[in-house]
């Protein structure tokens, strides 16, 4: 299950969580962001409980996104144990994003 993310949560969500988090930074008028977002979901699926899938929509989350760098959609930051360990640009297929999970769990 993915879960939204605002400025309120992103602590407690990201930040805190046990787990690593992979944070897509999106819009709903970007449509890499829309190929991307079925991935995400099975991803979501296929490392429940190995790994947090969390989304923030950059234009109802600016200030989250400009603390964070994000200057073009989508963005994937992946954070574990409070930190940012990895980011990638741009839409991804599946595989790419398998080998970025892999590698922080």
């Amino acid at each position: 299950m993915e879960i939204e993310v605002t400025k309120d949560n992103f602590a407690a969500e990201v930040l805190e969580a046990d787990v690593p988090v992979l944070v897509d930074f999106w819009a709903d008028w970007c449509m890499p962001c829309k190929m991307v977002a079925p991935v995400l979901e099975e991803l979501s699926a296929t490392y429940a409980g190995k790994v947090k899938i969390a989304k923030v929509d950059v234009d109802s989350q600016g200030d989250l996104a400009a603390e964070y760098e994000v200057i073009s959609i989508p963005t994937m930051v992946v954070f574990k144990g409070g930190e940012e360990v990895d980011r990638h640009l741009g839409a991804a297929p599946k595989d790419s994003l398998v080998q970025l999970l892999e590698k922080h769990l």
